[in-house]
């Protein structure tokens, strides 16, 4: 994912947005409500579910969807479960991804997911079959005018971040994933709620890709957003920025 999307998982493209803004609420609406199932609808004493509303008031979404899905998350009655599924697979030219999703029906989902991969020239492989090739890590970024460069790093690197990477209009902060609840606390009492905050798979290494696979590989990055069940998607393909905007322009 170089360029624009770079270390981020692939919730950028495509379709009219208040389609897209739907299908993000209701993705951040599912994972408030599994942290909340999971423990405490009180934020403080849950950090998964702390970690979920930050990420979903990045997204601008409104406190009422979000007390909603923290009551459902709450409520004895609701008997919904979701379970926690990670998928590795390999999209054409190579191309390592990792999908995570939450489904109520893991037949339905692992299907689904599979026929994606098979229609793009790929094929989904076994579990830890590409994880070796990314990193666990927690991200936290911040627009690029919330300090200097320089007091920007040294406060990081002080609060426990293992880097700092400088973009030309944000700062992202790059941890171990055991520390960033730990770093994000001490970042929000110092300059206020984050752009964005969560846990990413990092590609170790990238693929650089053509114009024929790298149809494959949108195509594939298309089904798999599609999906009702994926939360996040990572992959280490790298499309020159040139050939992705003709692309999705097409």
């Amino acid at each position: 994912m170089a360029g624009h999307s770079k270390f981020k998982n692939i919730m950028h493209r495509k379709g009219a947005q208040d389609k897209k803004r739907a299908k993000i609420f209701s993705k951040h609406s599912k994972e408030i409500t599994v942290a909340t199932k999971l423990g405490s609808p009180d934020p403080q004493m849950n950090p998964r579910l702390r970690l979920a509303i930050a990420a979903a008031k990045a997204d601008n979404m409104p406190k009422d969807n979000i007390d909603r899905a923290i009551k459902k998350g709450s409520d004895p009655a609701d008997t919904s479960q979701y379970e926690e599924i990670r998928y590795e697979g390999y999209g054409d030219s190579g191309v390592a991804f990792i999908v995570e999703a939450l489904t109520d029906n893991r037949n339905r989902t692992a299907s689904d997911i599979r026929t994606a991969f098979t229609k793009s020239k790929g094929n989904l492989g076994e579990s830890n079959s590409v994880s070796f090739m990314f990193d666990r890590l927690g991200q936290i970024i911040y627009p690029a005018n919330i300090a200097s460069e320089e007091d920007f790093y040294d406060q990081a690197i002080l609060m426990g971040a293992e880097d700092v990477i400088f973009h030309a209009d944000m700062y992202e902060i790059m941890c171990q994933a055991d520390q960033l609840h730990k770093i994000y606390e001490i970042c929000e009492k110092k300059y206020g709620a984050a752009n964005n905050v969560q846990l990413i798979w990092k590609p170790q290494n990238f693929v650089k890709i053509q114009e024929e696979p790298a149809k494959n590989i949108m195509k594939l990055v298309d089904l798999l957003e599609d999906h009702d069940d994926v939360q996040n998607i990572y992959a280490n393909y790298d499309i020159d920025e040139a050939l992705l905007s003709k692309l999705m322009a097409d």
